[in-house]
């Protein structure tokens, strides 16, 4: 029906506000069947072997047959399973690896699929923070993709992924971390999860593929001595921001996401409702990272001065705005980190490999040094649980454990000194 070229009937229905539903759509054709007292059932519309998207449809049976909806929708889930057995249906035994991956990347990376802004306050909780999207996309594109994009999901072996992994090395010939090796086989095993519940298969070869265990990285971490000497050689605003960040345990994309509307000088709190990745404004990394974080009166002092001194200090403005954005944007936290921190740290004579995460571990390790409640260092970290907390942040090598090392080497001294004078 072309609602721009109507005829005589269709403007006068048009006039009485009657919508007129052409016997050719979905919608008619819904209609139409449940006239003739038929349950119908619709799939989602699925990327094929060839690409192609398809909706299938079939009838589910009479309302003689299923009375209730409870038991046409229980039939109507014995028919898809049907419907989509790779066993009965060689469309599905063709799927190919590369298939799956865009269906997974539409479904489970929308925001990297779509090339979106990612949707702040999302209802879904399943979805992937952005940053996990990107890392997600990354490997697919760098290292999945281009071994066994042809492969069918039937003709992936558990043994043929395991040899692979085992040889997995980057262009310069430097083998991949075990770390890396790791993530790439649980994207995998992502996959394959994803064409389970999607019913294209039902097996997840991945499950059985043997992989060596990942070393644990110990973080880096600063001394306070180390600390203190650095943020004295920063210039402003990044003194502030480092010193938030160390005092606080703030991820750098929740430190570059505030606004000064998320600052309660009345209250000393911190309100967390954004993280910034890649200049893509997204929600927290988790449910926990959300909490409100307590504000001290120093830092408190510290932030208002910076409010006083900065151009942008309205309620939706950056509290680290960048003026070479005019103000639309945060610093980019790699750039501050080339042009202003490393410098400061090589001015101080700091040989440590730092990052920005390693304000965060050092604030965790000093909680814990100075003996604070495990529980309340999880809080102040906004840890999901305390064996993140416990296992992540606090193990690297603290005065505490100096101290209590000392205790023994004492108890021990005398037989060395006494087997050193013989």
């Amino acid at each position: 029906m072309d609602h721009n070229r109507l005829t005589q009937v269709g403007r006068a229905l048009r006039e009485l506000g009657i919508q007129l539903i052409p016997a050719y759509s979905p919608q008619a054709r819904g209609r139409s069947e449940r006239g003739f007292g038929t349950w119908q059932g619709r799939l989602q519309r699925e990327i094929q072997a060839d690409g192609t998207r398809k909706r299938r449809a079939t009838i589910v049976g009479p309302l003689e047959e299923y009375p209730t909806e409870s038991d046409a929708q229980a039939a109507a889930d014995g028919l898809r399973l049907n419907i989509n057995d790779p066993t009965r249906r060689g469309a599905n035994k063709d799927i190919t690896v590369e298939s799956l991956v865009n269906h997974y990347s539409e479904h489970e990376l929308p925001d990297i699929f779509h090339k979106n802004d990612p949707a702040q306050g999302s209802d879904d909780e399943q979805r992937k923070t952005y940053s996990t999207q990107h890392t997600y996309d990354g490997y697919l594109r760098k290292w999945i993709l281009p071994r066994w994009r042809s492969y069918k999901l039937s003709e992936v072996k558990a043994v043929e992924v395991e040899q692979w992994l085992k040889r997995l090395c980057f262009e310069s010939g430097e083998p991949l971390a075990k770390g890396s090796k790791a993530k790439i086989r649980n994207i995998m095993s992502a996959l394959y999860s994803h064409a389970i519940r999607w019913e294209w298969t039902t097996s997840n070869p991945i499950t059985s593929v043997r992989q060596s265990a990942k070393r644990q990285k110990i973080p880096e971490i600063l001394t306070v001595d180390e600390l203190v000497s650095l943020l004295d050689a920063i210039p402003e605003p990044f003194r502030t921001a480092v010193f938030l960040d160390g005092a606080s345990g703030l991820r750098v994309g929740e430190l570059l996401g505030l606004k000064w509307e998320d600052v309660d000088f009345q209250r000393n709190l911190v309100h967390i409702r954004r993280s910034i990745v890649k200049q893509r404004i997204g929600p927290p990394k988790t449910e926990a990272s959300q909490k409100p974080i307590p504000l001290n009166t120093e830092l408190a002092k510290s932030l208002r001065l910076w409010k006083m001194k900065t151009t942008y200090n309205r309620p939706d403005d950056w509290v680290y705005a960048s003026p070479a954005m005019n103000g639309t944007q945060p610093y980019w936290p790699n750039s501050i980190f080339r042009v202003y921190i490393k410098p400061a740290a090589k001015k101080i004579g700091l040989t440590k490999r730092i990052g920005w995460h390693t304000f965060r571990h050092t604030f965790g390790t000093i909680l814990n040094a100075n003996g604070e409640n495990p529980k309340v260092i999880q809080e102040l970290l906004r840890h999901a649980n305390l064996k993140v907390t416990m296992d992540t942040y606090v193990q690297a090598v603290s005065d505490e454990k100096r101290k209590a090392q000392s205790k023994v080497v004492k108890m021990l001294l005398p037989g060395i000194r006494k087997r050193e004078a013989v």
